[in-house]
């Protein structure tokens, strides 16, 4: 009789486990919440789409973030939650670019390639 309460025992324990991992995984597969935000940046070649796009990747709500460095607007998908659109400006001016009506940080603007800089050619 014994073996059998050992045996039911571990088939509940495993059964439970199977559930709440089961239980938690459906949980956080449901869809974040997103917003998209649109940003015009000072942005002028490939170069500066790399690094703008690297700064927006370390923000831990970015969902995604794209630069056209023709249009020089970066595309930013964001969970509202974690992050906010002032923030992400912020972002993008520390690393050296206007961000709409944020000027670049002057440091961080020093700092740039010739090629990065507003008045590169």
């Amino acid at each position: 009789m014994k073996n059998y309460s050992k045996i039911s025992l571990a088939l509940f324990l495993a059964l439970a486990m199977i559930f709440v991992t089961f239980k938690a995984n459906a949980q956080d597969s449901k869809p974040e919440k997103t917003e998209v935000a649109k940003i015009m940046t000072s942005a002028v070649c490939d170069m500066c789409k790399s690094r703008i796009e690297k700064v927006l990747k370390k923000d831990e709500g970015v969902v995604e973030g794209n630069l056209d460095v023709k249009t020089k607007i970066a595309t930013v998908k964001f969970n509202p939650l974690k992050t906010n659109i002032s923030k992400l400006r912020t972002l993008i001016s520390k690393a050296g670019y206007d961000a709409d009506s944020i000027p670049a940080d002057t440091r961080a603007y020093n700092k740039l390639p010739d090629c990065c800089k507003k008045d590169a050619k």
